[in-house]
């Protein structure tokens, strides 16, 4: 008889989700992670004394709604703290926009660049509440083919497949407004850990994505997880520890056992097989069908394709401690630095980024997505002190001319100098300082090319088409192996949805007497 019924390869939230639903439905399950705690990239660590940064995911709120809810992660630590105003975006000019919970306070803001897009905003807001509530249900629920999906919505399947599967995020933000500053700030959502412009065509899709967030009886959202990310993944760790899961770190997974063709264990680096009648992993679909199948396991044509799925890397992380807040010269006081601040100030500017990335160059003037959440939650820095973690883009996986390892002190140089032009004393503020590359995320963490999405979230690469074409619904090509990460649908983000729906597809199959 198997060790197991289920084996976990990886810790990350969405490992832990499955982990945990299969337990509740009564499988025996072990989750292995390499790493000496669990968490993935939704981990806070302390590198140094008494600051706890969010070292790689920063922001909560597209975790789904029923996942908290039935696996009590509030009951076990989980504590999010809803941003408002969600955003700030100052400018070169000393102007900047602030985007509130309220509409009607957002929209004037945007009056004093444009009465015209201050009218449309509203209207802009609705469209995505109305978008997003028809992608929603599919969420929780195994990909069915593209086609099927559009066909579904009916009398709106036409506009939005023009409008996110075709469109560019800079045409779409055209269509509704006229600023240059406000096309700015909202551009950037399209372009979160993704390497492409907002020019490029689809990524009004990936603007969609990051549209996901629910908290609190808001939509569209971002907050704060008290204490860091990492209690996110703390609070699932007890949840699938009390539903009978077995943990173990520090535990390596080095290849997949395959009988008669069948997945039926894993070997670890300590010499122990462990043997389970499915096997999920969270890991990417590269690594887990590249790396960790036996050699000649999978037909040439069909490792070709897995080489083919676009992990890119896109971005790095700049975390730092800080003495005190720094003061941007856009706004007094530090009521509107509570969200997120991001360096964005037009869809140019981020397009000139992405075209210094796609020939090898880290982005001299990149966009910036920073957080202060010591600004609302006191409890990740030492009294009169507070925490910054920036996500920073565009940082290629390859680096023309050098290593992302040589080039440490100047990546932090060129975001602080880019940061200096709108808060020009931040650099004084600065005690101590860490730069996350893509090549670290890729060793650290078995993230691909450093994709934090373990592979783009474009039209190409989403519902039936994810991972690639056929392999969609988390059983993979040998049978007792499937995906739950989120190289499955619907993809990246602290959403815990590929883990959800991977437990769904394993427990069914494990009551039918297969895999198949």
């Amino acid at each position: 008889m198997p060790d197991f019924d289920v084996i976990v390869i990886g810790g990350g939230h969405n490992g832990l989700v499955t982990a945990a639903y299969l337990a509740k439905g009564g499988a025996r399950v072990a989750v292995l992670e390499r790493r000496p705690t669990v968490g993935g990239a939704c981990v806070t660590e302390e590198p140094w004394p008494g600051f706890r940064i969010n070292t790689y995911s920063y922001a909560c709120g597209m975790l789904r709604p029923p996942i908290v809810e039935e696996l009590e992660l509030r009951r076990w630590g989980y504590d999010p703290i809803l941003c408002d105003p969600q955003l700030f975006v100052p400018f070169p000019d000393g102007r900047s926009i602030t985007f509130w919970l309220d509409d009607t306070k957002t929209a004037h803001e945007i009056s004093r660049f444009s009465a015209k897009d201050a009218a449309a905003y509203p209207r802009y807001v609705r469209f995505w509440t109305d978008a997003m509530a028809l992608f929603e249900p599919a969420l929780l629920r195994p990909p069915m083919p593209l086609n099927e999906f559009l066909a579904s919505l009916g009398g709106d399947a036409e506009r939005l497949l023009r409008d996110l599967f075709l469109t560019s995020a800079s045409d779409l933000l055209d269509d509704w407004f006229e600023s240059e500053e406000l096309k700015g700030a909202l551009a950037s959502s399209a372009i979160i850990g993704t390497f492409a412009s907002p020019r490029t065509p689809g990524s009004a899709f990936i603007l969609g994505h990051h549209n996901l967030g629910v908290l609190d009886g808001h939509r569209e959202v971002w907050g704060l997880s008290r204490g860091g990310m990492g209690r996110i993944t703390e609070a699932m760790a007890k949840s699938a520890e009390h539903l009978g899961v077995t943990i173990a770190t520090g535990t390596a997974v080095r290849q997949v056992v395959v009988k008669n063709g069948v997945a039926c264990g894993v070997e670890t680096d300590d010499g122990r097989t462990w043997m389970a009648r499915a096997i999920a992993s969270s890991v990417d679909a590269k690594t887990t069908l590249g790396r960790f199948l036996p050699p000649d396991t999978l037909a040439a044509d069909l490792r070709r394709r897995v080489g083919q799925i676009r992990t890119r890397g896109a971005c790095l992380k700049f975390n730092a401690a800080l003495d005190s807040m720094p003061r941007f010269h856009a706004t007094t006081g530090t009521d509107r630095l509570v969200g997120a601040v991001d360096i964005s100030p037009s869809v140019d500017y981020l397009d000139h980024a992405f075209d210094e990335a796609k020939y090898g160059a880290f982005s001299h003037r990149p966009f910036v997505d920073a957080y202060f959440q010591s600004l609302l939650d006191p409890s990740v820095a030492p009294p009169g002190h507070h925490t910054m973690t920036a996500f920073v883009q565009y940082a290629p996986t390859e680096l023309g001319g050098g290593s992302w390892d040589d080039v440490r002190p100047e990546v932090a140089e060129t975001v602080l100098e880019t940061l200096e032009e709108y808060a020009p004393d931040i650099r004084s503020k600065v005690r101590s300082w860490q730069v996350v590359t893509p090549l670290d995320l890729e060793r650290t963490l078995g993230m691909t090319g450093g994709n934090i999405d373990q592979g783009d979230i474009t039209p190409d690469q989403v519902f039936s088409l994810r991972p690639m074409p056929g392999w969609s619904n988390y059983r993979m090509p040998v049978p007792g192996l499937y995906l739950c990460g989120s190289a499955a649908h619907p993809g990246g983000g602290v959403t815990g949805a590929p883990g959800y729906n991977a437990a769904k597809v394993i427990a069914a199959d494990l009551a039918a007497g297969r895999p198949t």
